[in-house]
């Protein structure tokens, strides 16, 4: 379900590096509810953007606001305590602790109890009722007693987003979470996006115009650090400066 209500806002952002203009006046807004992405050819500067909208940078010039609040000089933890939380930017997954560890670990977290590691075996185990439910939201209930290291590529992906959703985030944001992968884990971590989507808002960066084909309510095209176009899907898509940019970039 798609509010109207924009949950993450941005005005004129630009950033530049030296000189360089790597951002460009870039103006969009995510609406609540929704899955958005942020698309375009490699250096279009989507990075960039998502680096500014996670708080990694700080703009030159421009403004960014969270559920109506200002968050442009905010750190990237202080956002992360208002809700907006980037995947990968906590759950560095721990490779030799099981699936089930990793989520109780970071189930830990908002309680601050991750310091705390001698609690007694009874705190732990009222985690794991809850760590289970997360790992069977992402679909490794088969996987949680194996090491993360043991995981394919595409399963270490799904695993991340399983404690990056241990914060409860009101806004997930993932950076290219299909990257490296094969046809079937696309499809399979396409499908997890689209269950962790309801009931919060998402947004992602893609490199692959296909891959959101009919996971996203709305597509932010960029090329050359500005908006190209905005809007569903099938505008974007059939937008003929689209096609443009993207023109021997892809090889789907």
């Amino acid at each position: 379900m798609v509010h109207n209500q924009p949950i993450l806002s941005a005005t004129k952002l630009t950033m530049e590096f030296r000189g360089f203009v790597a951002v460009k006046d870039v103006t969009l807004s995510v609406h609540e509810g929704s899955v958005h992405a942020l698309i375009g050819p490699n250096g279009a500067g989507k990075t960039t953007v998502f680096n500014l909208l996670t708080k990694f940078l700080t703009p030159t010039r421009g403004q960014i606001t969270f559920r109506g609040s200002d968050i442009t000089a905010m750190k990237p933890t202080e956002v992360a305590r208002l809700g907006l939380v980037r995947s990968f930017q906590i759950s560095a997954v721990f490779p030799n602790l099981t699936v089930l560890d990793n989520v109780r670990v970071a189930l830990q977290r908002p309680s601050n109890l991750a310091t705390q590691f001698w609690r007694s075996s009874s705190v732990l185990t009222a985690l794991d009722e809850r760590a289970m439910e997360l790992i069977d939201a992402v679909g490794l209930t088969s996987y949680a007693h194996r090491p993360a290291v043991a995981l394919s590529y595409g399963r270490k992906r799904a695993l991340e987003i399983a404690t990056t959703l241990a914060l409860e985030p009101a806004m997930l944001l993932l950076d290219e979470p299909m990257a490296g992968m094969g046809h079937e884990d696309i499809g399979r971590i396409t499908e997890l996006i689209r269950r962790i989507a309801k009931g919060r808002t998402v947004l992602m960066v893609e490199h692959n115009l296909n891959v959101v084909a009919d996971l996203c309510d709305r597509v932010t095209v960029l090329a050359r650090g500005e908006i190209l176009a905005d809007g569903s899907y099938e505008t974007v898509s059939a937008d003929p400066r689209v096609r443009e940019a993207y023109m021997g970039t892809e090889h789907d």
